[in-house]
Order: C-alpha cells, then sequence, then structure tokens
C-alpha cells in the first residue's frame, strides 16, 4: 500500500490558483456529498474537491498530483453501486460535471464526440432528433454520466440486442496519472493497429486515467417497439424461457426479469408506479423487440408467446398498447434498485452466467439464501444472463450481517462462475467486490492486470484500493 501525501497550504494555493475558488471545495458538507454514491450507505470524502473545466486543467492536476503523491479519484454522477468513485485515501477528488458538451453529432459518419459530464439520456435524446440511436442505457440513465458508464462498461436492458458500453466507443481522450494527454485509438469502425488501449480503459473504473473526451458509435434508431410484460406462477419457468426465445430465432431488443417481491416493493415505496398482479404471479418477463416493421414486430411477438407459453407462463400477457403504458412498465424496472434500498439494509451482487444457466444461477441463489438465512430480490437483464441479487438484511442479526453474509456472498460468486459466468456483469468490481476476485481469476490473472496498472500508474494514485 502506497504512502500518500496530505494536502498543504502551498499545494491548495495552485489549485486555487489554476481553477479559481469556485471550483475549490474544502468545506466538510460540500466533501460529503461528493463522498458517496449509491453502494449501499458508504462515505468516504476526499480531502479537497475540484472541478475542472478543461483538459488541460485536468491534465495540471495529476502532474500536480503525480508531483506531490496525493491519490485522486475521478467521480462523476455517483450512481455507482460498486464504490468505484469513493475516495478511499482522501485526496483528490476530481468532479467531471462541468465537462458536460455534446461537442459534435456526426450525422455523415453516425458517430457523436462527447465530454464524460453528459448525461446518458440527454444524449441519447439529442441524437434521437436526428434519427439516431446510442444503445446502452443503464437504470440510471437519467442521471449518471456518459464517463461512468465508459468507466465501469456499463449496459442496460438494451444490450442484449445492441451491446454494452464498450461496443459503442471508437476512441477515448484519457489524461494518465502523470499528466499526460494520449488519444486510445481512431474515429474508425476497424481499427487494427497496436493494441487496443480503447477497449483496456473502457471498463477499468478509473484506475487507469481520466476520459476527459469519447467518440461514440451511433446507429440508425428504430422507428417502432412492441413491448409485453409475461407473468408467471414459478420464476425458475420464467428463467427457463429466456433461452428458449433465442433459440426459436427471436432477439428482442430488451428482456428483463422481476421477481414478484421486487415489484412488490416498488409499487410500495415508489410514488406513481402501479401495476396489478394475480395473486400467482411469482415472476414476470418483461420484453421488447423493435424494429422498422410493425408487422414483422408483431409476427415476433407472436413467436415469443408461443415460446412462452412451452414454460407455463400465466395466460393474461399484458400487451402495452400505448407510450403510455410502456412507460409505465418501464418505470417500475427502472426503479426497482431505489424501491429495495428504501425498504431495507440490503447488499446488491451483480452476477451473470451463460443464459441457458440463468435458472440454475436463481434456484441455487435460494438455496444459499435459505442455509444463511437471509432473503433475496432477484430481478436483471435476463436476455444476457445478468441477474441482480438483493440481499436483505431484514432479521438478520448484526454480527451475521456483518460475518456470516460474506461467507454467503462468496458462495453466490462461486456457484456463479461454476456455472460459466463471473461476478461482475455491469456494475463493475470497485471498492466493495475486490474480495471476491480471486474466485473469477487466477493469480498469474491477477498480477497479469496489477501490471498493467503499474505501467499507467507506477506510484499508486489513481483510484487506489480499487479493483484490487
Amino acid at each position: 500500500m502506497s504512502t500518500y501525501n496530505k494536502i498543504s497550504k502551498p499545494i491548495l494555493d495552485e489549485f486555487l490558483l489554476l481553477l479559481g475558488e469556485e471550483s475549490v471545495l474544502t468545506d466538510s458538507e460540500s466533501l460529503s456529498h461528493y463522498g458517496h454514491d449509491e453502494t449501499e450507505n458508504l462515505n468516504f470524502p476526499p480531502e479537497i474537491l475540484l472541478k475542472p473545466r478543461s483538459v488541460e486543467h485536468v491534465s495540471k492536476i495529476m502532474k500536480l498530483a503525480n508531483q506531490y503523491n496525493i491519490p485522486v479519484t475521478p467521480i462523476g454522477a455517483r450512481t455507482g453501486l460498486s464504490g468505484g468513485s469513493l475516495s478511499i485515501h482522501g485526496g483528490i477528488g476530481i468532479s467531471m460535471e462541468k465537462f458536460n458538451k455534446i461537442l459534435e453529432i456526426d450525422e455523415d459518419n453516425l458517430q457523436v464526440h462527447v465530454q464524460p459530464g453528459v448525461i446518458t439520456q440527454l444524449l441519447q435524446e439529442e441524437v434521437a432528433k436526428k434519427g439516431l440511436y446510442y444503445a446502452p442505457d443503464p437504470a440510471s440513465r437519467g442521471s449518471c454520466f456518459i464517463g461512468g458508464n465508459i468507466a465501469e462498461n456499463s449496459g442496460g436492458p438494451r444490450a442484449v440486442k445492441y451491446g454494452v458500453t464498450k461496443d459503442f466507443v471508437l476512441n477515448l481522450e484519457v489524461v494518465l496519472p502523470n499528466g499526460e494527454i494520449i488519444n486510445t485509438g481512431a474515429n474508425t469502425l476497424k481499427n487494427s493497429t497496436g493494441y487496443n488501449l480503447t477497449q483496456l480503459l473502457v471498463g477499468s473504473e478509473g484506475t487507469l486515467g481520466i476520459v476527459t473526451k469519447a467518440t461514440l458509435k451511433l446507429i440508425p434508431l428504430p422507428k417502432f417497439n412492441k413491448l409485453i410484460l409475461v407473468p408467471f406462477s414459478s420464476a425458475v419457468n420464467a428463467c427457463s424461457a429466456v433461452a428458449s426465445i433465442f433459440k426459436a430465432g427471436v432477439i428482442p431488443s430488451a428482456l428483463e426479469f422481476m421477481d414478484r417481491k421486487a415489484v412488490d416493493f416498488t409499487v410500495k415505496y415508489i410514488e406513481e408506479a402501479n401495476l396489478e398482479m394475480s395473486e400467482d404471479t411469482n415472476a414476470l418477463l418483461l420484453i421488447e423487440v423493435d424494429g422498422n416493421n410493425p408487422e414483422y414486430l408483431m409476427d415476433e411477438i407472436q413467436k415469443i408467446i408461443d415460446v412462452v407459453a412451452t414454460h407455463n407462463c400465466d395466460e393474461n400477457i399484458l400487451f402495452a398498447e400505448d407510450e403510455a403504458q410502456k412507460e409505465q412498465l418501464w418505470f417500475i424496472r427502472r426503479r426497482i434498485g431505489e424501491a429495495v434500498k428504501v425498504n431495507s439494509i440490503y447488499k446488491e451482487e451483480d452476477t451473470v452466467v451463460p443464459r441457458y444457466k440463468l435458472p440454475d444461477l436463481l434456484s441455487g441463489v435460494k438455496k444459499i439464501g435459505d442455509k444463511y438465512g437471509f432473503e433475496s430480490i432477484c430481478y436483471g437483464h435476463a436476455g444476457d444472463g445478468n441477474l441482480h441479487i438483493n440481499i436483505i438484511k431484514g432479521d438478520l442479526s448484526d454480527l451475521q450481517w456483518e460475518k456470516e453474509l460474506p461467507k454467503a456472498i462468496r458462495e453466490v460468486f462461486t456457484l456463479t462462475v461454476s456455472l460459466g459466468g463471473t461476478i461482475s456483469g455491469e456494475h463493475g468490481i470497485g471498492w466493495v467486490q475486490k474480495n471476491y476476485m480471486d474466485i473469477a481469476f487466477n493469480d498469474i490473472e491477477l498480477e497479469l492486470m496489477r501490471d498493467i496498472k503499474k505501467v499507467f500508474d507506477p506510484k499508486n494514485i489513481m483510484n487506489p484500493s480499487k479493483i484490487f
């Protein structure tokens, strides 16, 4: 572990001279505000919070941090779920909120040049005005930043058809831990020139550098979509239906799993969430198809209905008749995480397996819960095999929560890996999952990753104590 220096008065004065008083925060209230994300109830404030406005500002900050051996944590919209933006060692927090411009929408090449502080949904809406589509859409898309999506390689419901963030990133402008500015790739669809630094930076959780500009791929915006909600009396049957839909030749634009309690929590705790369900309903699949031919989409929906019927779905399938009904169903799905957090102390695990193994994962998680005495609320991107497992503290004692639960989580992750999966699909490792990396990787693989970190960041000042 590195020994870091504190920020002295002369160093503070250098930051004030560089950025101005309005962009240098040291009061405890502001630091606490930037010291947390959406990961449980953790709070690790930085020693100082800086709000740069240009790549030159970020470069100068990193040069000073490197010179004085001060840890730096990039901070985006603080919507993360693995503690990736927590300033574990204090030091400098760099908020990227002023990097909030869409620089250019290139309609000729179907690309967009964007700063990392742009809100994901805002980017989607702006390119949609030109008939274009940026598909990655995490649940927090209304508040999360593009930079954070790049750092975590975020996915979302439509990743099942269109891919995750990495599939849309062509080139990045990055400030390295020593303050040097690089471009990682080229603004081309093909690039076989040297090592793929772009994809190395995507998903690196702010441990290798700070993204200051991104070139993202766009695609034509689908003109139509159809959405159905399919209830099941058995959660395992719902999960079993997922792989069968793809085997039938249908690739949905979204295929989401929700267990009954996830929806019940949302309806109970989130205002405006409303959904009537049969008493026999224990799980639901939210299934969307999109494209440019509405007749063809109706044929796809019928194929899906035929498939789910063979997995004993309930008969009362809900077809979203209009945009308002679609928005209500998506509203419920996107607010589940918030509802769970309101209800109880919890831990969320972001497992992913090959989709055919999803029923085995769900059954195994429930058995582990019975063994350790915890309740789990499960939902997620079933089309990707990505299951979010929310472990509820409920009646567990503090001792059980602190001492026994890590053993249960290790069993969940061990099961996940044994099924051909891994321990994070889209939330990252960050601070809270790093103790489980040995389940997914052997010593040689971990050492290679640590060596990459050392090449980029020999002083270990860039978002330290994350991933490893």
